[in-house]
């Protein structure tokens, strides 16, 4: 796990400053501890901070082939390395380390742009050959690991593991993207390939990009997408039994490390289903590091101590307070752009426990996804039914007038809050999809927003890009469609995006067995009725996890890593709420209503409504504009 930057000429030659390298390198400091490296030649500098885990003697990066006519930056772990060097040995390759990071080298002069098809791991590179005259980008299948770059306007193409390096190269343009504003107060982030900024995107994961020197930069080229091909026919039994050889493969490949590993244990199914396979890997206790809330409805301890003690694992739990908001501030820093999922700050604590511990830890993230865990698939399965009982030309008008006549009642039991539910059977398909998912609906969006905000937009909606992705598996069933439409968008937009910021701020390695691709693929194409049974999500994975887990930690209701963000806003955090969200700053940009802004914020403290998610994603867009004025100053 590293940190990785550099420049390409994409008009000629031109020398590299290395100062100014250097510096943008040292800007990642906090993802590469251990060693910094450079590479520079004409038209090119390579820049990459290391963070030690296999081959820690010989492994420094950037790194050659025989002739140094192929230099790559690498950031991630290519789990299947062992296999790879015998293989291009035979094939007339000579090895000087034993690094994953070299068979990436010389798998390039094998295979070329292929060579990414024959990586078992987590990747994110940038390389360049001599010889051919390229220079490739490459992001691995399911986006664990980022990559950005821009092409700026006197013809440098820069990149990085963090939108920050980019920023900071001079000739780089910071203006706003107001489409990625939509997006972001759609989302709570930005989806891919968008950035914040116009000039800047983030390379698509299962996606490489392939730059000739004095050629227009072309598009990003696919090399895997998630297949959902049905499987032959395989039963429950002979199912369950294939998922644990699967996971535990999974899991033991990930075992591969000099340095201490351990393990996320938060309680919950996923991550006690990789500590069951890791215990049974291994001949010593797993390390495990969990979080414990104050507030019991957040706190899922009890639950990760019983799977500690049934696998006998060295198990550290910190406590978060119902004011442990000190992170509010640096959030704008980690992230670079607006996002706006507050369980970053418990996700950074947990981090920064496991780092005390270990330089690797392995994670339960992908679980839901691949198994239709979360509930809003069991209520979009709901609402599709209800839909298909009557054409949208009949849904639209009638629902839209019961969501606009009913009352939002946040205070009321769920089952009495049926004004998300009319408002979204009046929509289609990907509407409806997009109403459960977004942090600010349609409608209040277009509150937020001025009226000379919106009418830049033209038009332009966030839920474009969830439609972008649905005309690729609309073929699908409905579960796998909004499984496909989370992998493209919540996942790797939010959660991997979370967990990479987080972890890499401690120098710690994450390492994600539920998104090994070749398990991916499987579980894909498995019948929907084995990952989503009536009410139970999840459903073949808890029936071959009975013997490992128990039976209420896997059968009770799901909670999240959520924050009290309703309270804090209320309490301690409502000056910084008003300050932030009702500034100057804000109010200079032009996209918002502040007259609306003011009575959302008063309207929450007073507590007659809780728009807590809503003035979350408002107070991160306040702190990145002020983190970006910051950078400027510097």
């Amino acid at each position: 796990m590293c940190g990785i930057t550099g420049v390409f000429d994409l008009t000629g030659t031109r020398p590299v400053d290395r100062a100014r390298l250097e510096r943008i390198n040292d800007m990642l400091l906090h993802r590469g501890p251990d060693e910094a490296g450079l590479h520079l030649e004409p038209g090119l500098g390579l820049g990459h901070r290391r963070l030690s885990i296999i081959d820690i003697a010989t492994g420094q990066q950037p790194l050659a082939n025989e002739d140094d006519t192929v230099w790559v930056v690498f950031n991630g772990e290519i789990y299947n390395f062992v296999e790879l060097i015998p293989e291009l040995t035979r094939l007339g390759h000579r090895f000087r380390t034993r690094s994953d990071t070299e068979v990436i080298v010389h798998a390039w002069e094998e295979w070329g742009e292929d060579c990414v098809a024959h990586f078992r791991g987590m990747f994110a590179f940038a390389l360049w050959d001599r010889r051919r005259q390229v220079f490739f980008l490459a992001r691995d299948r399911l986006g664990v690991k980022p990559l950005y770059y821009a092409a700026t306007d006197d013809g440098w193409l820069v990149f990085g593991s963090e939108l920050k390096t980019i920023t900071a190269w001079p000739g780089f343009r910071r203006e706003i993207d107001e489409a990625a504003v939509e997006e972001y107060f759609g989302y709570g982030y930005v989806p891919e390939p968008r950035t914040i900024y116009t000039t800047a995107l983030k390379l698509p994961p299962g996606h490489t990009l392939t730059v000739r020197r004095g050629q227009p930069l072309p598009k990003p080229r696919e090399f895997w997408d998630v297949p959902f091909e049905p499987l032959p026919s395989i039963g429950l039994q002979d199912a369950e039994r294939e998922l644990i050889e699967r996971l535990r493969e999974a899991v033991r490949i990930r075992l591969v490390a000099e340095v201490p590993l351990g393990a996320f244990l938060s309680g919950g199914v996923d991550s006690s289903a990789v500590v069951a396979m890791m215990a049974g890997l291994s001949d010593k206790p797993v390390k495990t590091c969990s979080i414990a809330f104050a507030e019991k409805d957040y706190d899922e301890s009890e639950y990760a101590r019983q799977v500690a003690e049934r696998y006998r694992t060295d198990h550290h739990v910190d406590r978060v307070e119902a004011d442990d908001f000190s992170l509010v501030d640096a959030l704008a820093h980690l992230y670079d752009e607006p996002f706006a999922d507050s369980s970053a700050m418990p996700t950074y604590r947990v981090c920064e426990l496991a780092r005390r511990q270990v330089t690797v830890a392995l994670s339960g993230d992908g679980g839901d996804e691949n198994f239709a865990g979360y509930r809003r698939y069991r209520w979009h399965l709901y609402e599709e039914r209800m839909r298909r009982l009557l054409p949208l030309a009949l849904r639209r008008p009638l629902f839209g007038l019961l969501g606009r006549l009913y009352p939002k009642a946040d205070w009321a039991p769920k089952f009495l809050r049926a004004k998300t539910t009319f408002e979204a059977m009046a929509r289609d398909t990907v509407e409806g999809y997009f109403h459960g998912v977004s942090v600010c609906s349609d409608g209040l969006r277009a509150r937020l927003f001025s009226p000379a905000f919106r009418r830049r937009l033209a038009g332009y909606r966030a839920v474009e890009v969830l439609r972008r992705h649905h005309a690729r598996c609309a073929h699908l069933d409905t579960v796998s469609q909004v499984q496909y439409l989370d992998m493209k968008t919540y996942l790797v937009g939010d959660i991997l995006t979370k967990v990479d910021r987080a972890s890499m701020a401690h120098a710690l390695e994450v390492r994600v067995p539920f998104l090994d691709h070749k398990l991916v693929e499987w579980v894909s194409g498995l019948p929907v009725g084995y990952k989503l049974k009536g009410t139970e999500g999840k459903y073949l994975l808890k029936r071959a996890l009975e013997p490992y887990l128990p039976h209420d930690l896997m059968y009770r209701r799901k909670m999240g890593f959520a924050v009290p963000l309703e309270h804090w806003f209320r309490g301690p955090l409502k000056d910084k709420l008003r300050a932030s969200v009702l500034s100057e700053r804000m109010a200079d940009t032009g996209y918002f209503d502040m007259a609306y802004l003011r009575r959302m914020v008063e309207d929450h403290i007073a507590g007659y409504r809780d728009h807590s998610a809503a003035l979350w994603s408002l107070l991160m867009f306040a702190a990145f504009l002020e983190n970006q004025e910051r950078q400027t100053r510097v």
